[in-house]
């Protein structure tokens, strides 16, 4: 029988501790082989839009995973969401069908994580400020996930929108931080011990000049395009970068693309992936002064490992539905 998860069952079952040690295990097995999550590959379908399947297989958990992304530009102009997917895991032994996953928190929650995992590899013990470039879904997620790995007293929050602000103060407000709106970007980053980018941005909304020694950088937000980055060229060339996965961050990160067309970084340049930082912690930070960037475009084998997470809590609890799919 194949478990299929919709939305209010997976905002029921979440655990996003248990995600995140899921997540940073997972990293490690695709440095050490124990895992495979090849770059996935964009299908257009009309006009700016496209469809992305994201596909990666993890012996530990005897499991591979398909999740269709739909990127819709489009979709923001009639009030949608510009992205939507759903996640199909299946069995390695036995090729079953185990189950059907709305995708929205599934993704939010493994991209927060994710960044957690980098922020706790890259970042320096005693950082207590943390800055965000964007104000929605994916802040409050990572607010909460870094906290839980740093000493976070201050979040320094911009957007563009006073509402956005209010609600991600609201959302917070149990975690009982102070929460600071910034005037600009650049605010944002000068008051940063950790700076998440978290904007759909096609063009630099960060610049490198603006970031001081030792300060941790998770660049987030922009979609798996290659024409979109939210930190300029200098910036990626100036920082100590680590990246999800080195054949994505080379065909869909437009952080990574347009800054080696631009001269500032090489390909040989995007060599270290955040599993091999987790395997060998010393090829990470080197000293306090790095600046280190975690390159984040997000990758299928997050999915597998959230939803096999999701999926285990939901037999034991009996949550969401059943459906025999045959096959």
């Amino acid at each position: 029988m194949t478990v299929v998860l919709s939305h209010s069952d997976i905002a029921e079952l979440i655990d996003r501790t248990a995600v995140y040690h899921a997540v940073r295990r997972a990293h490690a097995d695709l440095s050490s082989g124990g895992a495979q999550n090849p770059a996935p590959s964009a299908i257009p379908v009309h006009g700016d839009a496209t469809v992305l399947p994201m596909v990666a297989t993890a012996a530990r958990h005897r499991g591979s995973v398909v999740k269709m992304l739909s990127d819709m530009p489009a979709n923001r102009a009639c009030g949608l969401p510009t992205q939507r997917s759903a996640i199909l895991l299946m069995s390695t032994e036995t090729g079953e069908c185990q189950a059907l996953l709305d995708g929205r928190l599934v993704t939010a929650v493994r991209t927060a994580a994710a960044s957690a995992v980098a922020t706790a590899a890259l970042a320096r013990e005693y950082a207590t400020t943390l800055g965000l470039i964007g104000a929605g879904a994916l802040a409050v997620e990572h607010t909460r996930a870094i906290a839980r790995i740093r000493p976070i007293e201050k979040v320094v929050v911009w957007s563009r929108n006073d509402s956005t602000v209010e609600q991600f103060r609201h959302r917070i407000g149990d975690l009982e931080l102070s929460v600071e709106r910034a005037g600009s970007p650049r605010d944002v980053v000068g008051a940063a011990d950790v700076l998440c980018t978290l904007t759909p941005s096609q063009t630099p909304i960060v610049e490198g000049a603006w970031f001081r020694p030792g300060m941790h950088v998770n660049a987030v937000g922009a979609p798996p395009r290659a024409d979109h980055r939210e930190i300029d060229g200098p910036g990626m060339g100036s920082v100590r970068l680590v990246v999800d996965s080195r054949q994505t961050a080379l065909t869909k990160s437009g952080d990574v693309l347009i800054a080696i067309t631009e001269g500032y970084l090489r390909d040989s340049d995007v060599t270290l992936e955040l599993g091999d930082v987790l395997v060998d912690p010393r090829i990470g930070r080197r000293d306090g002064d790095d600046i280190t960037l975690f390159n984040s475009v997000g990758i299928g084998l997050q999915d597998l490992v959230t939803a096999r997470v999701l999926v285990d809590a939901a037999l034991e609890r009996g949550v969401g539905s059943r459906v025999d799919l045959g096959g």
